[in-house]
């Protein structure tokens, strides 16, 4: 029986962070339930959290969890276009998996130069409405920014090209929804406001039968049939590629003691837990590298740039950046970097990971201005090893052997990272050892560099893989977690089919059917 094809749907939103991205990632999952074989799409994404295809190339996060959620390997073809925020009010330009330069925001979105992204965007989208049915879209922040119309290539444009059907999201948590909603559709040229089939209204906080008016008062102001009112929910964890998610992150430690007696409560076997400090970063990219070693029962993570919270860690962690050097400057003016390098002498673990990693060395050099306007600065000196940054970019999947497990992840990471080497002279003095010369080998670098209680790799996704997790986290561990193993695929896959479920308890699914196959 030949698959019935259905209208690309798409998702557009009456702001940033409203909920876009996870209602996608549940209908790329729902269409795949009922046999369909759906796959996301974003013409154009701005995250600094981003993710390497099998191919080598470089897409939004977001883009790669949807696919995932139908189980897809992501493609550049899913998310075309991806601008990565520098430090110095300049974003970086991935075009089809590879940067092609960095542009001021005023460059960027000028009408001029516009058509040549607009065909590729468009490309893009053609090549996978031939192989998959059906096309889960998403749109990008506001979808009423009428002052960028002409230059949008993401939201109301891209619905007209792909003729799809769309839904308006409105976050209802964070007040004026029915100002937001109204106003993002009667802001709409005639053509657009038609493409407008249904309204989603999220993060609905209480008894939904609070709303039963409202909707009624929603759809009799628009003219648009309300959805569904979907409740806010904690207990699913999706992936998230905005900064804004590290909001809702754990910002301190657990105290480690407590006063008095009765430590048999469940705080105290809280407190017992593994400390990981993950750095707060200006700049801070890939966080999800973290989500599940947050989840093991034997760890508190928590993110903090406070000089106090990092001495009481057992573990610090340097994540990722899209500015390296500029968050070391920062690190080094706040007094970060001597917290942790003090750390590190005291027998605490130091993790860094690409940008982090390349912190933890004696120096980090950037001759060419590939970041910006400083040409280098030093490392926190933990390593021997000195980064050059360069301008081209790595982008991989990858596969090794930790701990004689197998183990994956994927690079995104722009620089060269070299050994350092001490030799002596051959001319030895009188006195003492012989002056020391500093060179670089040029030999390869293993994928995880380990040394002295301090592991640094380019390896994003390291700590999805239980082997590592348990290598770093078992020797400070006060007890052995009695938690069935569980993989990261495992545990992701599961999260998917709970966020469908709960998708399709509190919207209609069946009214989207309907739409998207007439």
């Amino acid at each position: 029986m030949t698959e019935q094809r259905l209208h690309p749907v798409m998702l557009v939103g009456t702001g940033s962070d409203v909920g876009k991205s996870v209602l996608a990632t549940a209908l790329c999952r729902i269409f795949l339930q009922d046999g369909y074989h759906p796959a996301p799409f974003k013409a154009q994404n701005m995250a600094l959290n981003s993710y390497a295809t099998p191919e080598g190339y470089e897409i939004g996060r977001a883009q790669a969890v949807q696919a995932e959620a139908a189980r897809l390997a992501p493609h550049t073809d899913m998310n075309p276009l991806l601008l990565k925020p520098n430090s110095e009010h300049t974003t970086q330009v991935v075009l089809n998996g590879k940067p092609i330069g960095n542009r001021s925001a005023y460059d960027y979105f000028r009408k001029e130069g516009r058509e040549e992204l607009r065909l590729a965007v468009n490309d893009a989208f053609d090549r996978l409405a031939v192989k998959y049915n059906p096309i889960v879209m998403e749109g990008a922040g506001s979808v009423s920014e009428i002052n960028l119309r002409d230059s949008d290539l993401v939201n109301m444009p891209m619905a007209r090209h792909a003729d799809a059907d769309v839904i308006l999201v409105a976050d209802i948590d964070r007040g004026g929804v029915f100002a937001s909603v109204y106003g993002s559709i009667m802001l709409q040229t005639p053509e657009d406001k038609a493409r407008i089939k249904g309204i989603i209204i999220n993060k609905f906080r209480g008894d939904l039968r609070l709303f039963d008016e409202g909707r009624r008062m929603m759809e009799e102001l628009c003219g648009v049939p309300v959805l569904g009112v979907v409740p806010m929910f904690k207990d699913i964890v999706i992936e998230e590629e905005d900064s804004v998610e590290l909001d809702r992150k754990r910002k301190a430690p657990l105290p480690t003691s407590l006063e008095g007696e009765g430590n048999e409560s469940p705080q105290y076997e809280l407190c017992r837990k593994v400390q990981v400090a993950v750095i707060l970063l200006r700049h801070i990219s890939n966080f999800t590298d973290f989500d599940i070693l947050e989840r093991d029962e034997r760890v508190n993570l928590f993110y903090t740039n406070n000089i106090k919270d990092i001495e009481k860690a057992d573990i610090i962690i340097l994540p990722g950046t899209k500015a390296t050097l500029d968050d070391l400057g920062e690190l080094r003016r706040n007094g970060v970097a001597q917290a942790i390098i003090r750390a590190h002498k005291d027998g605490k673990t130091v993790i860094g990971i690409c940008g982090g990693y390349q912190m933890l060395g004696q120096m980090v050099s950037d001759p060419d201005g590939v970041e910006g306007s400083v040409p280098c600065l030093p490392g926190l000196g933990i390593l021997p090893l000195e980064t050059v940054m360069t301008a081209d970019k790595v982008t991989q999947q990858v596969e090794f052997e930790f701990d004689g497990k197998p183990c994956k992840g994927y690079e995104i990471h722009q620089g060269r990272t070299r050994k350092k080497m001490q030799t002596l002279s051959p001319a030895l003095p009188l006195y003492g050892d012989g002056e020391r010369h500093e060179q670089f080998a040029e030999e390869e670098l293993p994928l995880v560099y380990i040394q002295d209680k301090c592991l640094g790799t380019y390896v994003h996704g390291i700590l999805d893989n239980p082997a590592v997790i348990d290598y770093v986290v078992s020797p400070l561990a006060k007890r052995a977690s009695e938690a069935p193993v569980m993989t990261a695929e495992e545990f992701k896959d599961r999260q998917y089919d709970q966020l469908a479920e709960h998708v399709r308890r509190y919207v209609d699914i069946n009214k989207i059917y309907e739409i998207i196959k007439n």
